[in-house]
């Protein structure tokens, strides 16, 4: 029979472990972007899709589930968080209309009103067996644009597409049902002009890092031995979400006597010896999210593990002295490998022939991940067994030191040896160093920095670096 997982914490209560904690600073507040920045995006859209020679725009996200949307185009551009085709005509005295199609994903304002939209039609969603309707949303929405476009004069046109692999049902329908229109794939209109901040963006980024800080701070406050790592992620998320962060899943905690760097809780108690990682990859406020990692050490950890912490603290170091406008992204990711190569973790800096955790073998066939029994008492004591050993392969988690953070789900750039872009004022980007030998030692931590006019801040200032230590 299966022993039941029980909370690490069974004599007190888990809500507990929160008394008494207050950050170290206090949070900003920002508000969300006001009207005018989402007019200057507009008019910068339809200024380029004037040069393409558009005559609209059509901009699609679908849902991917647990009221995510497959990309952040509409958030973008008008502030709308659900999916839907947004028709933005080229002419600026024509309206911007939207169609809509979502079912429980449903959101009523506020956190449901597109800014500029002047029309909101609800196509809604479509079905034998949950709505008991004929049909398909898809080709729902495909009739319902097409129909817009043909009342408005716009059946014959040259037509931007904004979208991502999930647009393709929609665009293949329209092309069918408006055959005299021309159907051109432009996102980079969008795509382009993610590489800086405006002021007003680079304050929510710095309130979504603020609020990641805070996070790691309850974190902290949190972690002894007996503590489970669902306690660990709870503390975190209460402290983020209950000061305006948009959801609680956008990271990872990774505990065990390795340094694992990713993963989720399953019931691990903290016990001496623990390394554990808290991967902040998006902390999101108004849409916009920061990225910071952390680790902590719980009691006496060994030699090695020691000097990996410290090389990668060091990387970090490193990397984060070189950024400043002009400076080659490439010239900062060597930077970042020096402290592994000076130590003889690594040869080269190169992120073409760096060994990394995911890798395949050389040519390019799958590599087999090693099959060993793990013991783990925490999975173990749920009745499950930990039968491989992650990762496959040695070195850091990706072949880079970090890359670009904002919004969701637009096009990256990677802070790599192969990146020979230079720094601009206002882009934003995360750099963490991270190196994984499996079953002995490992470590991942990084900060988030805004590029500014002379140099460089880091908006995840308000927790150090440097792993925390705790006693056993």
């Amino acid at each position: 029979m299966l022993t039941k997982t029980r909370p690490a914490t069974s004599n007190a209560s888990c809500e507990r472990l929160l008394d008494g904690f207050r950050p170290s600073f206090e949070f900003e507040p920002v508000n969300p972007l006001p009207e005018d920045e989402f007019a200057e995006r507009l008019r910068h859209i339809r200024r380029q899709a004037t040069v393409a020679g558009h005559d609209l725009i059509l901009v699609h996200s679908d849902s991917i589930g647990s009221y995510k949307t497959s990309n952040s185009y509409l958030r973008y551009i008008c502030d709308w968080m659900r999916e839907g085709v947004l028709v933005i005509p080229t002419d600026d005295d024509k309206p911007l209309v939207m169609f809509s199609f979502f079912s429980s994903s449903v959101l009523l304002p506020p956190a449901g009103e597109p800014v500029l939209v002047d029309e909101i039609w609800q196509v809604g969603t479509w079905g034998r067996e949950t709505y008991n309707r004929p049909g398909r949303t898809v080709d729902r929405v495909v009739e319902a644009v097409a129909a817009h476009l043909e009342r408005n004069g716009l059946a014959s046109s040259q037509v931007g597409l904004f979208g991502d692999a999930s647009s393709g049902p929609y665009w293949d329908g329209l092309k069918a049902r408006l055959p005299r229109s021309r159907f051109v794939p432009d996102a980079g209109i969008i795509e382009r002009m993610q590489r800086r901040r405006t002021k007003r963006e680079q304050e929510i980024v710095r309130a979504a890092a603020q609020l990641a800080d805070i996070g790691i701070q309850a974190a902290y406050h949190v972690i002894r031995p007996g503590v489970t790592d669902h306690e660990i992620y709870a503390a975190f998320t209460y402290a983020q979400m209950s000061r305006g962060g948009e959801w609680g899943d956008g990271y990872q905690i990774g505990v065990n006597r390795y340094g694992t760097h990713c993963g989720k809780p399953y019931g691990h108690i903290v016990r001496p010896g623990d390394l554990i990682n808290l991967y902040i990859s998006s902390v999101s406020y108004h849409g916009y999210t920061a990225q910071i990692a952390r680790m902590i050490a719980v009691g006496d950890i060994t030699d090695k593990q020691e000097e990996v912490l410290q090389m990668c603290v060091e990387g970090v170091e490193a990397a984060a002295a070189l950024v400043q406008p002009g400076e080659l992204v490439s010239r900062i990711a060597d930077a970042s490998f020096e402290p592994y190569i000076r130590r003889g973790y690594l040869t080269s800096s190169d992120s073409r022939t760096m060994p990394y955790n995911w890798q395949s073998n050389e040519d390019g066939s799958p590599r087999l991940v090693q099959k060993r029994h793990v013991p783990d008492e925490d999975w173990e004591r749920q009745g499950r067994k930990l039968m491989h050993v992650y990762p496959a392969a040695t070195g850091p988690h990706n072949p880079n030191v970090g890359h670009c953070v904002s919004m969701a789900k637009f096009t990256p750039y990677n802070i790599a040896s192969n990146n020979h872009d230079r720094l601009e004022e206002g882009m934003t980007f995360v750099l963490h160093s991270q190196w994984l030998e499996p079953m002995v030692a490992g470590c991942n931590v990084g900060n988030c920095y805004l590029v500014t006019e002379d140099g460089c801040e880091n908006l995840s200032c308000n927790t150090p670096l440097a792993p925390l230590r705790v006693k056993a």
